[in-house]
């Protein structure tokens, strides 16, 4: 059944219905996907607030002058902001490198600390970039532990067994992240956003991210952000209801989403990771090496070229998400909770980040 028949139907399985036919990887009418690169129909554009971001700031975070951004909404949608990659050339890679090698360290925290002892994931690019590098197209190889990341907290770490966040298990949140962030949603017209939660999700071509909402932080004025890396995906954007059928859109390479106002709350999913629609191992604009001469204060590292083989050998057939968060207004504090430690996290990696194989046969709890 092709997905503009299963829009219109409706119903309370809507929005699973749509997820599971977008899941499918034999399914190959995309006719219905919104896509950014050929804006049209319910796309239209958003206005930014040039003013509030410098040239030199966007710079420093590795990012175009504002006034060279594109940015869309969508009808139906207030408060959704889609930013086709508004990155320098090879500014792209800086993310993708700290994602991989920076931000899993500890005290962050993981999925593969839940069944693996701290010791064992206490450095997992060192254990892994060697067997990463060495990769054939076999799927049979064993996979490195960075292959089986499947999510990575930072700042305050989100209890998936409370999904709250809380005083007592946070960590300090990266200040390059941070910056970008700022900048991000500045320009978006949130001046003033602190980054104070992130969540990482690593994909693979089998992977999956089930229906939710994210409504855990304590101040829903403030924006989510969402950065992508890697191979492209299906994003679907539903309503305040799992009734609603929602919107499908590609999802690429340098693309950043801002989730505000009415759209902060809205039901969302990630069915399908799809290969590079350019054809090729991975995107052009992962290409280049960021310029030599950045500018003073710039939050980008240059990556060493053995880094990057391990990098790109990795996203060939991955896509890395980040979410940035701000999780208290200003002032404001987390309630007093009685009997908690704060450090539980989720009981299985699939409650987060779901594998298709693995819950073929399983009803979804997401």
């Amino acid at each position: 059944m092709a997905a503009a028949a299963l829009t219109r139907e409706g119903g309370e399985d809507a929005f699973r219905r749509l997820f599971r036919f977008y899941r499918q990887r034999d399914a190959s009418d995309l006719r219905g996907v919104v896509d950014f690169s050929a804006p049209g129909g319910q796309v239209f554009r958003s206005q930014l607030s040039i003013s509030s971001v410098s040239d030199q700031d966007a710079y420093r975070a590795g990012l175009q002058p504002v006034s060279q951004w594109k940015a869309y909404g969508l009808s139906g949608y207030p408060g959704f902001i889609f930013i086709p990659n508004p990155f320098l050339p090879g500014c792209q890679r800086h993310w993708v490198k700290q994602c991989l090698k920076l931000y899993p360290e500890k005290p962050n925290v993981c999925n593969l600390d839940l069944h693996m002892a701290p010791e064992k994931t206490t450095d997992l690019w060192g254990q892994s970039k060697e067997q990463l590098r060495r990769k054939g197209s076999s799927k049979w190889e064993p996979r490195s532990l960075l292959e089986k990341l499947r999510w990575v907290t930072l700042g305050y770490h989100y209890n998936w067994d409370t999904k709250k966040y809380s005083a007592n298990h946070h960590t300090p949140f990266p200040s390059d992240l941070a910056f970008l962030s700022e900048q991000v949603a500045a320009a978006c017209g949130f001046r003033g956003f602190q980054a104070q939660a992130g969540i990482l999700n690593y994909y693979h071509f089998d992977s999956s991210l089930g229906i939710h909402v994210d409504e855990s932080e304590l101040d829903h004025s403030r924006p989510l952000l969402s950065f992508s890396f890697g191979q492209s995906s299906i994003f679907l954007l539903g309503g305040l209801k799992r009734e609603e059928a929602p919107t499908a859109m590609f999802m690429h390479s340098g693309d950043i989403m801002v989730m505000s106002g009415f759209s902060r709350l809205l039901y969302h999913a990630v069915p399908r990771v799809l290969p590079n629609p350019e054809g090729t191992a991975l995107p052009s604009c992962l290409d280049p090496a960021p310029s030599s001469d950045l500018p003073v204060g710039s939050v980008i590292e240059h990556s060493s070229d053995e880094d990057w083989q391990v990098c790109a050998k990795y996203l060939q057939s991955s896509r890395i998400n980040v979410t940035v968060r701000q999780v208290l207004a200003e002032g404001q504090k987390f309630p007093e909770e009685s009997g908690t430690n704060g450090k539980g996290q989720a009981p299985s990696e699939d409650n987060c980040h779901e594998n298709s194989k693995a819950k073929r046969h399983k009803p979804n709890t997401v």
